[in-house]
């Protein structure tokens, strides 16, 4: 071998590391598609922690990678959405970990008008699946609000139309919550803003609106796109404040437009929608004045009439006094006899009693009660001393009966009785039991009378095939092996068993041989 070797044919070219191949084909796509728009329909959609949005756009041939950094998503007027057809706008890139090319997304829109009234037709039917456009949930709005909340760009005429309608109408508080009503940042805005009202205290330092507003002038599919974006339509389905919607002309309609409790064709009919006509509504209620003094006055006329009727027939007061004034003259003028009567009859009455009341009466009185006294004391000791013996002789008897002897007496005397008790009654359970024996022999004696086992040891035999009974000779001919039991045992005819002895079994059917 020399010391230097020719090189082998094809191993002059440069080599290139993984890396170094990796980034000049990087350079040479981003060189050559630094800017590029591409048409083609969204399919996986993929929205990671990290904010950055990951997409496939694809055709009937070809599928391409696409990123979406969190900063440009935020930006987007058109999120993107699978099966949407867009125009996407960007730069070529390689992604060296996977070898893979991708397009970097700097700007998404719906690739034509088609494809925007696709996408509302199908945030249309996903919102009405969960019944956000169902009557049913719509609520009534307030006659007569005190505060106004209105969503709306504060430098177009809709707020000055709105301001000028009310104030014509019936002038109310208006709180606005000034937002882009198109663009990319129309609809985080406008969303924000309804939440911002139903996040407000009521009677708070700055009052909640009693009812929402959400105007924007006419304007093309494009301009009015951000009032069909889902965060809109969600946050005004979840509102608590009633919310008109005003979007457009009376021929625009916005999802906005189906959540809401009531779609104005114009920001001036909201305004119509949201108070009443004040000059109106005084006229209305000098009406219902005139109408209730004038019920008041005829009821009140209706009622003095019929007091009037009522009083007529009523008898005049003098009338009705004259009985009980007569009646009380009467009394009047008997009163002072019966008092001068009473008084006599008491005089009486006081004269008796105080006759019997003389002292001489008492002090017999006296002396008669304690004459009485002093003989039932005289009887009170003999009585108490004679109740006294009773029981102490009570007493003594019931204390002789308790006495040690005549307790032993009393236990030797049942003791007996007991052992007698006892002595009767295992006579009579001996009694009994012999008999019972006897009867249980009897019963015995004639079970083997009547048992078959008998009528073996007079000659008999019971005939049995494959344990089956053998009742007659056919049976018998046809057997292959008949098994026959005697008194002392049984017999195998026609088979190899030997013969057996066993106990006496009886047989279910069959006849004795």
């Amino acid at each position: 071998m020399d010391l230097i070797d020719a090189p082998e044919d094809g191993l002059n070219s440069p080599e290139f590391t993984v890396t170094e191949l990796s980034g000049a084909i990087k350079r040479v796509i981003e060189g050559e598609f630094a800017h590029v728009r591409i048409k083609g329909e969204v399919g996986r959609v993929s929205r990671p922690r990290s904010g950055h949005i990951y997409l496939d756009l694809k055709d009937d041939r070809a599928v391409i990678s696409g990123v979406i950094w969190k900063g440009v998503s935020a930006r987007l007027q058109t999120q993107p959405e699978e099966g949407m057809e867009v125009v996407a706008t960007g730069r070529i890139t390689t992604f060296g970990g996977q070898s893979k090319y991708q397009i970097v997304i700097e700007d998404i829109k719906p690739a034509g008008m088609g494809a925007l009234m696709a996408l509302l037709e199908k945030r249309k039917k996903m919102l009405d699946s969960e019944g956000l456009f169902d009557p049913a949930r719509k609520r009534p709005l307030p006659y007569l609000p005190e505060v106004i909340g209105v969503v709306t760009s504060p430098s177009g005429a809709v707020i000055r139309d709105i301001l000028h309608r009310l104030r014509d109408r019936f002038p109310r508080k208006v709180l606005m919550w000034p937002v882009a009503v198109q663009g990319e940042k129309c609809a985080p805005e406008v969303t924000r803003a309804i939440e911002g009202f139903n996040a407000m205290t009521p009677g708070g330092a700055l009052p909640r609106p009693d009812l929402l507003i959400v105007a924007r002038g006419g304007g093309s599919v494009e301009d009015l796109w951000g009032f069909n974006e889902e965060s809109v339509a969600r946050a005004a389905a979840a509102s608590d404040i009633p919310l008109i919607s005003a979007v457009g002309h009376e021929t625009d309609t916005t999802l906005i437009d189906y959540v809401s409790d009531k779609r104005a064709p114009t920001p001036t009919a909201a305004a119509e929608l949201a108070v009443p006509v004040r000059h109106e509504l005084i006229a209305w209620l000098e009406g219902q004045d005139a109408r209730m003094r004038q019920a008041l006055s005829q009821g009140l006329t209706r009622r003095d009439q019929r007091l009037r009727d009522m009083a007529r027939a009523l008898p005049r007061a003098e009338s009705l006094l004259d009985t009980p004034r007569q009646r009380l003259d009467m009394l009047s003028a008997r009163l002072g006899p019966a008092l001068i009567a009473g008084v006599q009859r008491r005089k009486v009455r006081l004269a008796d009693i105080g006759g019997v009341l003389r002292p001489a009466a008492l002090q017999r009185s006296v002396n008669l009660e304690r004459r009485r006294l002093q003989e039932t004391g005289a009887r009170l000791d003999p009585a108490l001393q004679r109740r006294l013996d009773v029981a102490r002789d009570q007493l003594t008897s019931k204390t002789q009966r308790f006495r040690p002897a005549v307790l032993v007496q009393d236990h030797a005397r049942q003791s007996r009785a007991f052992a007698s008790l006892i002595s009767r009654l295992s006579g009579a359970g001996q009694r009994n039991i012999a008999t019972w024996r006897g009867r249980i022999t009897a019963a015995e004696r004639l079970r083997k009378t009547l048992g078959y086992e008998a009528t073996l040891e007079r000659g008999f035999a019971v005939v049995r095939s494959g344990g089956t009974l053998v009742t007659d000779t056919k049976t018998a001919k046809a057997a292959s092996t008949l098994d026959i039991q005697f008194a002392d045992g049984r017999v195998t005819v026609g088979g190899k068993a030997p013969a057996r002895k066993t106990a006496s079994k009886p047989p279910d059917q069959g006849s004795l041989f």
